[in-house]
């Protein structure tokens, strides 16, 4: 067991396991619940969670359920779950002894896993710095929004903006309205700061760090964070359009907008549908034409080392080049002028498919739970907990303990990383002294 925990990579996955336990524990108290109960065993793990895996899902109506306390839990459980459990840890032993020991270092560096050891210390402080900072900033904007044009007190709009703008940048979808954001869904001084926080969150700390620091010659990023930043672009793009298009005339959406109004909602329901989780239209009544866009766009997700889930968009476009390379008979995969290692393409390949199958089963047991349930409802709702997104069409709320249980898991397995998880219960990665003879079977 002492060699099982010496791992870093090991220790990530109980990092996480460790503190949704901790806030399942506090969630049950009866001060967290708005009728001083005792929260049954499964609604509050399942909260915890889909707070720890900055998801937003929930089991109940979130403001009505949770009192003050369980709604301060929720914001932290979740601000612990964007930074990073070990993330977290390490900046606190960073700001009590000023120094981060060998041992310490690995450990932040198996969850970022961008970064060499020497740069760690230096990461956390800008990443803490980057967190905060884009929190304060979108906090001032809802928060004075909400007080100079909605008439909120002071006390009330504050403590609502600094909710959304947790969630918001950590990629949670738990909000203070039964009906999400839909009340403000063409006021840009709300949707807006929310959305922009959604997609840097999104981003990636390597990724988003290497484009502001070289943001005059792109053409020299990393591929990784090429893939990001451009692929970024492009699903943000392409979902936009779509779902303008698919929404414009839906009476029961963004029919009845005018047309700025619909631009504004489109863009942010799709900037917060990637990983966010924000209902901003009302993605219960979308059009059928629209749930394929974002059931895709969820299981993508944002960029790696970042608050968002999915197979990450690295990842996708990766693939996509893989498969170029294969049908125009190329040797080797190129990005730019750089040859792709195998390795990474086999690490693409292994997560992309161990995520259809996690995918694929849990909607096949879903299914097997709940009757009179449209196939694309429940793939939309287990795509979203598998992505850490959060947004739901109505089935968790009609789920039996099993199916909680299930998406519970898979949120957790979702937020940590197939590839992660893996590497953890089975690390026996070594070098061989030999290779087999190679040989060519028949493919298709």
């Amino acid at each position: 067991m002492r060699r099982f925990l010496r791992h870093p990579v090991r220790l990530v996955p109980l990092g996480f396991l460790a503190v949704i336990l901790l806030g399942t524990g506090l969630l049950m108290l009866p001060w967290a619940d708005s009728e001083h109960r005792y929260t049954p065993f499964v609604t509050a793990l399942f909260t915890a969670t889909s707070a720890v895996s900055v998801t937003g899902m929930a089991v109940n109506d979130t403001p009505t359920y949770w009192n003050t306390f369980g709604l301060v839990m929720i914001t932290v459980l979740t601000q612990v779950g964007g930074l990073g459990i070990l993330t977290g840890a390490a900046l606190v032993i960073l700001a009590v002894s000023r120094q981060l020991g060998l041992r310490n270092r690995l450990l932040v560096q198996a969850e970022s896993a961008e970064y060499g050891i020497a740069d760690v210390r230096w990461l956390l402080l800008r990443i803490a710095g980057t967190v905060f900072t884009a929190e304060a900033l979108m906090t001032a904007v809802v928060a004075g929004r909400l007080w100079l044009a909605f008439d909120y007190p002071p006390g009330h709009a504050l403590w609502s903006a600094v909710f959304h703008s947790v969630q918001a940048f950590n990629n949670g979808g738990f909000t203070l309205y039964p009906n999400g954001l839909l009340a403000f869904s063409r006021d840009p001084w709300i949707m807006l700061p929310l959305a922009l926080g959604g997609i840097v969150g999104g981003l990636g700390f390597p990724a988003l760090f290497e484009a502001v620091r070289e943001w005059r010659r792109p053409r020299g990023w990393a591929v990784a964070t090429k893939l990001t930043i451009w692929g970024s672009v492009v699903l943000l793009v392409v979902g936009f359009a779509y779902l303008l298009v698919a929404e414009w005339a839906n009476p029961r959406t963004i029919g009845t907008f005018d047309p700025a109004g619909k631009v504004l909602a489109s863009f942010s329901q799709i900037a917060l549908s990637r990983t966010g989780g924000f209902d901003v239209v009302g993605v219960g009544k979308l059009t059928e034409e629209s749930y394929p866009m974002l059931i895709a766009l969820m299981f993508i997700g944002g960029g790696s080392a970042s608050t968002a889930g999915g197979i990450k968009v690295s990842t996708f476009f990766l693939l996509g080049f893989v498969i170029w390379a294969e049908l125009r008979g190329e040797p080797d995969v190129t990005i730019g002028n750089r040859r792709i290692a195998a390795a990474s393409q086999r690490q693409a390949l292994t997560v992309a498919l161990l995520s259809v199958a996690l995918v694929v089963g849990g909607t096949v047991c879903v299914i097997a739970l709940v009757e009179h349930v449209r196939f694309y409802a429940v793939l939309f709702e287990v795509t979203s907990a598998f992505s850490t997104t959060g947004l739901t069409v109505g089935v968790t709320s009609r789920l039996p303990e099993p199916g909680q249980y299930l998406l519970a898991a898979l949120m957790y397995i979702g937020r940590i990383g197939p590839l992660t998880l893996g590497s953890a219960i089975a690390l026996n990665t070594r070098r061989r002294l030999y290779r087999y003879p190679e040989e060519q079977p028949i493919v298709g």
